[in-house]
């Protein structure tokens, strides 16, 4: 049991829902397609309608024949049986036909929905929850309801089937129709008590799902890492137990459906065949004729097939109320991010102050305590720092993708809780030292930005940075496309790219977590030559990782554990002898062309 709990606990930000307040946020999807509901109930009171007439038309027959009287009513007859089949065809047509629009049209807003509130969701929702997860609700989660609702406009036409076919019983013999309504609340009870267990194990079911969709995303994600390692079969291991939980809690989910539905033709054979007995000996005595009783037996077995469906649908049903349930708790994560206004940003001059700001991903250990700094419009600020000492983090608050738990964050003066924050994010431009990109060509995620960019912007921007030799080392130039996430360019060429896309944008405050981290000295060369392009007129925050950029900014913070332990230029905090020299002396020194291996750095001016 360990074993298939392992793993399918719920989310941070999962919640039950009562089966009310799930029905009437479900309805409020409907609630726009009114007129197209009103349709489809019209079509399944006729068509249910139809149906019924069935038996009724056959059961005048048979008493026509008993009686003798049949002659040329056969032909009415069959002419009756005939209209009342092709009618009900043609609802039943109509119903799916509407059905069909209807419950796309719903599922498509519900997936809308749940795509524009996984836009919305902060950073730290990221961190902590898979994106496979993440995908599998707003997919397979979206496809469980679509069923589920086409499945609801099949239950409604059997209850109505159900009301029709209890009035004729009722017309026909008042003490058979109450036997066979006995049997109502014993398979509703039965419906009922398997509801909970039902919810329970399909919503299992559903986690384990996402679970495989998660492992089968980071797979192909690190795809080129498992295989440059040879660690095919460690990731084939991996990925077994996952899949095999998932087909022991599914096969669960099948045992637990299954079980239902023998008790219930248990149930329903006992009452068939106490109605053919009382039936019987009512047709023998008289009291009934033969045309009712067969009436009564059709009228039956069309009572008891749509009670049993609703019991097959229950399965379902649940199935699609644990989908929706899981769809809506997506919706409905709260934001940590939270503006409490939404002032008109302008253009930034780019002045950053924090005031006393304490943060923490996980608020019980902050990474940030009391934290204080002011960076001036214009200015170019380094952090460095050893690994855990915050530098990330600050670029983070700075971007606004994280709440602080404390303090004050002002840009220009304003608190930057208080801006709105889509403007505030056009004005910000942050590219990682992993940058992302887009399928499509070079010139596409350039103008990424700014959509409207013109092709002479593109090109413009493309040609500021490394003087736009990197270019002409492209197949097609701005037109070749960059594959999926880029793989078809170097790492080199992505950032190009990404800071071509910085001055495409024209933001007035840049976060920049060193673009010339992971390129060869000859793409380093034409970064730093466009990163005085990018870096012009501008705030700049650049989390430092080598010489030639920290070498060149107006100020140097260097952090530790969340404080500012130094701060100023290269060269005096080189002549400090402090926190710095050593940071540099771990990271940097190498870097240097006055670096002479085993004597560490060597001042300007020595041989």
């Amino acid at each position: 049991m360990g074993f298939l709990m392992d793993g399918l606990e719920a989310e941070d930000y999962d919640r039950t829902y009562n089966d009310r307040e799930l029905l009437r946020r479900i309805l409020s999807y409907f609630r726009p397609k009114f007129g197209a509901m009103l349709v489809v109930a019209a079509m399944i009171v006729l068509g249910s309608l139809g149906q019924a007439a069935v038996p009724l038309v056959v059961s005048w027959g048979v008493d026509a024949v008993q009686d003798g009287t049949i002659g040329d009513a056969a032909w009415l007859l069959s002419g009756a049986l005939l209209l009342a089949g092709a009618l009900g065809w043609v609802f039943n047509f109509f119903r799916q036909w509407f059905s069909a629009r209807v419950t796309g049209d719903v599922v498509l807003h519900l997936r809308e929905d749940a795509f524009d509130a996984v836009l919305q969701r902060d950073l730290s929702f990221y961190d902590e929850t898979p994106s496979g997860r993440i995908v599998s609700r707003v997919t397979s989660d979206t496809d469980d309801f679509a069923t589920v609702s086409t499945l609801t406009m099949d239950l409604v036409s059997q209850v109505l089937m159900v009301g029709f076919v209890t009035v004729l019983l009722f017309l026909r013999s008042v003490e058979l129709a109450l036997l066979t309504l006995l049997v109502v609340p014993v398979v509703m009870g039965l419906a009922l008590l398997f509801r909970r267990l039902a919810r329970a194990t399909t919503r299992r079911a559903q986690r384990s799902l996402s679970r495989v969709n998660a492992n089968l995303q980071e797979t192909m994600g690190g795809i080129a890492v498992a295989k440059s390692f040879r660690q095919e079969r460690q990731v084939h291991d991996e990925f077994l137990p996952i899949n095999r939980q998932s087909y022991q809690v599914t096969l669960r989910q099948g045992f637990v459906f299954s079980a239902i539905f023998p008790v219930l033709f248990l149930v329903a054979g006992l009452a068939t065949v106490a109605l053919v007995q009382l039936g019987g000996t009512a047709v023998l005595d008289g009291r009934l004729s033969a045309g009712d009783w067969y009436l009564f037996l059709q009228g039956v077995a069309l009572f008891w097939f749509p009670l049993t469906s609703i019991a097959a649908f229950w399965s379902q049903f649940q199935q699609g109320l644990s989908a929706a349930e899981r769809v809506f708790a997506l919706i409905d994560a709260p934001l940590r991010v939270v503006q409490t206004g939404a002032e008109p940003v302008g253009r930034l001059a780019g002045r950053i102050e924090f005031q006393g700001v304490t943060f923490g991903y996980d608020p019980a250990s902050p990474v940030l305590r009391d934290f204080d700094l002011r960076i001036e419009s214009g200015e170019t600020v380094a952090l460095v720092g050893h690994t855990g000492a915050g530098k990330s983090t600050l670029s983070k608050l700075i971007t606004r993708f994280y709440e602080f738990q404390e303090g004050r964050l002002l840009v220009d003066g304003r608190d930057i809780r208080g801006l709105d924050l889509g403007d505030y994010r056009r004005q910000i431009g942050a590219v990682p030292q992993a940058p992302f990109l887009f399928s499509g060509t070079v010139a596409d995620n350039i103008r990424y930005p700014r959509p409207d960019a013109t092709d002479d912007e593109v090109r413009a921007a493309a040609e500021a940075v490394g003087g736009g030799d990197w270019i002409d080392a492209l197949p097609q130039g701005l037109a070749t496309d960059v594959g999926e996430h880029g793989r078809a360019l170097s790492m080199g060429q992505r950032q190009l790219v990404a800071l071509a896309r910085l001055l495409v944008q024209d933001p007035a405050i840049v976060v920049l977590d060193e673009a010339t981290a992971s390129v060869d000295p000859l793409t380093e060369a034409q970064i730093q030559e466009g990163l005085d392009v990018v870096l012009a007129d501008r705030t700049s925050i650049v989390i430092a990782h080598r010489l030639s950029t920290i070498e060149h900014v107006d100020r140097i913070i260097v952090l530790d554990h969340g404080r500012i332990v130094e701060e100023g230029d290269h060269l005096t905090l080189l002549a400090r002898g402090g926190r710095y020299c050593q940071v540099y002396n771990t990271y940097f020194r190498h870097q240097s062309p006055h670096y002479r291996a085993g004597s560490g750095f060597v001042p300007l001016g020595s041989s």
